[in-house]
């Protein structure tokens, strides 16, 4: 052993409770021992006698923590979104939307003009569009616009013909199609539906393209002191869920992952394209780690699947419906199981909960638990009923959660499933105290992969744009700011399988590393959105600095 780099600080954050004055000696890409600064410069003396110094990285008193794991993201649209491929924003209106629209298309003459972020029910007038207002301004150029919540395509007449639909078109499972009353489609697809058009849309961009716009978002990350992501599948059809492990493996091969990435492609009755992809990336950086599959959409769609009508219900029984019927769903997860590879479902309603959880609870009494590391999680949790709560603990089950979720429809879960079950939204603190495990995520391209705001909103539940509301909504369930350190780091490290070497910095651990220009655990919360990312370090190597 030698050691090669030594990070010292007055505030070293290992994981635990406390800061405190401390070195990190690291040799290789794993940290070989942590003490003070005199002991862990005698250590380097002593194992690299006479062969090179260790590099010294004195970051005086900023905050060193373990690199931040964002535990679920879309990493091919959230690349392509940040690139100049595409343009992202909410929109005041539909007419606002189709005025940036016009601006992006000034900036890209030629193609597909493809947008991500509007959100309807922020606009004013909060009504869905159409196709009619992008047929006005793009009369012979296809348009796409995907929503925020990522559920929900609009697209204009030219899109609708070069994806070969009509009125005559029927959606698949899961999905569905806007109609005007005379049957014509309104532009607006949905769910299933929607994700199966992606890639279509998608292939326009060449590897080339997809490729550049990986590193663009690399370094992204890296500024964010995230240093390692789970690239979750976002399903179009069977076979194709948006994993580019072929753009992570060549990034990786020219030395260019900067971040480990953490593959979940769609859980399909076949499982060979997993299981090749598991025994192809066996390295520290890339990894085939688990499944994913859908069981709900979202709320402000009523698209996610409830156990009682919606507060504002649209039609007699408006409950949502499941997107992969829940037999359909019990087998797949079963068949996992039995082979010892862990599932993450997409649930948002408390039905999808609920039947998510006895599935869980199936697997779990018929083939026992996971091989030890591996973890099932439920994703996003964003509505529970009350016996729920404790059954993810009791389970071993994750819940992935994304914290700057919860303002992005102010006064939205009151809408839609009224006071009463608007409390058992996004119960950190009583998930906490049930010992369950929280991994904190962005769902990038959803909301922004802002290492700060996802902090911010944890420990405020307050927006990270408007700060509203003031105090938090449902305060009760704020977290404190380790609480909230240890789900992005350890939390995200369990919802990876890789909790015995990542999320901490102890001797043993990966030397991912991010430091910070101040003590976010002692700081006032308006300061946290503030902190900068001083230098990034994955395994030991620098990868970004300000």
């Amino acid at each position: 052993m030698r050691i090669d780099t030594i990070i010292e600080s007055e505030r070293v954050f290992t994981g635990g409770d406390a800061v405190m004055p401390a070195a990190v000696a690291i040799s290789g890409d794993r940290i070989a021992a942590i003490g003070p600064r005199e002991e862990m410069r005698a250590l380097a003396r002593e194992t690299n006698g006479n062969a090179a110094a260790p590099e010294v990285r004195d970051f005086e008193d900023a905050l060193v923590v373990p690199g931040f794991h964002d535990s679920h993201l879309h990493f091919f649209h959230s690349a392509v979104y940040a690139s100049a491929l595409a343009t992202t924003f909410l929109g005041e209106s539909e007419a606002d939307c189709v005025a940036r629209m016009k601006r992006f298309a000034e900036r890209r003459p030629t193609g597909w003009l493809l947008a991500q972020g509007w959100r309807e029910y922020r606009w004013n007038p909060p009504v869905m569009p159409t196709k009619r207002s992008l047929d006005e301004a793009f009369p012979a150029r296809p348009v796409a616009l995907y929503s925020g919540d990522a559920h929900t395509l609009w697209l204009n007449s030219t899109a609708l013909r070069e994806l070969g639909l009509t009125r005559e078109s029927e959606p698949p499972a899961g999905g569905s199609y806007d109609r005007f009353e005379d049957g014509e489609l309104t532009g607006v697809v949905r769910e299933a539906a929607a994700m199966e058009l992606m890639p279509r849309i998608m292939g326009a961009f060449s590897d080339s393209e997809v490729a550049d716009a990986y590193r663009g978002f690399l370094a992204k990350l890296a500024r964010n002191g995230v240093t390692s992501v789970c690239d979750m599948s976002l399903m179009a059809h069977p076979g194709l869920d948006f994993i580019r492990d072929d753009v992570h493996a060549a990034l990786l091969a020219r030395g260019e992952l900067t971040a480990r990435v953490h593959l979940f492609p769609t859980l399909l009755a076949d499982m060979g394209r997993f299981e090749a992809m598991r025994e192809a990336y066996t390295g520290p950086m890339l990894q085939a780690s688990g499944f994913k599959q859908f069981f709900d959409g979202v709320s402000s769609q009523h698209t996610a699947w409830v156990t009682e009508p919606y507060a504002n219900a649209r039609f007699d029984g408006d409950c949502g419906r499941p997107t992969v019927d829940a037999q359909t769903m019990r087998s797949l997860v079963l068949a996992a199981a039995a082979k010892g590879f862990p599932v993450r479902i997409h649930t948002i309603g408390d039905a999808a909960i609920h039947a998510a959880l006895d599935i869980f609870e199936e697997a779990r009494a018929t083939y026992g638990p996971l091989p030890e590391g591996r973890r099932n999680c439920l994703e996003h949790v964003e509505n529970f009923l009350p016996d729920d709560v404790e059954r993810l603990a009791a389970l071993d089950v994750v819940a992935a959660v994304q914290p700057p979720h919860m303002t992005l429809d102010p006064g939205g879960p009151e809408r839609d499933l009224g006071a009463e079950r608007a409390k058992l939204m996004w119960p950190f603190r009583t998930l906490l105290g049930t010992g369950a495990t929280l991994a904190f995520g962005t769902d990038s391209p959803v909301v922004d992969v802002n290492s700060m705001d996802v902090l911010y909103s944890a420990t405020t539940r307050q927006d990270p744009a408007t700060h509203e509301p003031a105090g938090g909504w449902l305060a009760s369930e704020r977290i404190g700011m380790a609480e909230a350190l240890r789900a992005y780091t350890q939390g995200s490290a369990a919802a990876a399988g890789r909790a015995h070497e990542l999320g901490m910095l102890e001797p043993g651990m990966l030397a991912d590393v991010a430091v910070l220009d101040r003590d976010v655990l002692s700081c006032a919360p308006d300061d946290v959105q503030r902190t900068r990312v001083l230098a990034t370090f994955t395994g030991g190597r620098c990868v970004f600095e300000a």
